[in-house]
């Protein structure tokens, strides 16, 4: 089915006209690509923790995932508060019987792998509600929502899961390797987009096509951003560590 044409809004003051459809900037709308209707995920509800610095950025793709998807609920926060889980429980689908959370594992607080994810958890018969928390921020406020959040994940049972790192990707992300419009930290480290793709490639059952829809709207996004973009020159600060560290 194709998309609707894309309308635009042009508030007092605001230079650029935007798309109502995908809320995008009507130069890189993505309503070409974003699924009409929205995917239907029949394991998994989605729940989108939102930092508030993160909500208006240009290259957010949380807001992407709500278009793309049904059963996605989003709170702007700064952590994962008992009122998200009372409201995700009043709605009137099923309630989820299992949750997890995506984030990098760190020395005191360990996580699964996609890879070892089926065979820790129980998505069978009865038992295929499966609740999916994801926490869209920078990484360095990611860290302290996951802090904030611990004692309502541990009261939820919630298991920690992290990606399977791609050794061939130079920074683990398709935003480095093809890209560089934000720096990710450290392999392993992707997009909320790409985390939440990878994530339900494993547990639904549509999970590869479902993947490749998302991964499809991403690369279009980044490709349409890149003009727009001038080229990303290395730090002279980094330069220099980088060949202080050659040379040792």
């Amino acid at each position: 089915m194709e998309a609707e044409a894309p309308s635009s809004s042009s508030p007092p003051g605001q230079r650029r006209q935007m798309c109502g459809n995908c809320e995008r900037p009507i130069a890189a709308c993505l309503c070409h690509i974003i699924p009409i209707p929205p995917m239907t995920t029949t394991t998994t509800k989605l729940m989108i923790i939102h930092h508030p610095h993160e909500s208006h950025h240009k290259l957010n793709t949380a807001r992407l995932l709500t278009k793309s998807l049904r059963h996605v609920t989003t709170h702007l926060s700064r952590k994962l508060l008992p009122s998200h889980i009372t409201n995700q429980s009043n709605s009137p689908s099923p309630s989820p019987t299992t949750t997890i959370y995506l984030f990098p594992p760190s020395p005191g607080s360990p996580a699964v792998s996609l890879s070892e994810l089926k065979e820790s958890i129980n998505l069978q018969g009865d038992n295929r509600n499966l609740l999916l928390i994801v926490f869209d921020a920078t990484w360095k406020h990611a860290k302290e929502m996951v802090k904030a959040s611990e004692g309502v994940l541990e009261g939820l049972g919630a298991i920690r899961v992290c990606l399977d790192v791609d050794e061939s990707l130079k920074g683990g992300s398709i935003y480095d390797d093809e890209l560089v419009l934000r720096k990710e930290p450290y392999k392993g480290c992707v997009s909320t987009l790409e985390a939440v793709a990878r994530c339900l490639r494993v547990v639904e059952d549509e999970g590869e096509e479902i993947e490749r829809v998302l991964i499809g709207v991403l690369r279009e996004m980044v490709r349409l951003q890149a003009g727009f973009l001038k080229p990303v020159k290395p730090r002279s600060k980094l330069l220099k560590k980088s060949k202080q560290n050659e040379l040792q």
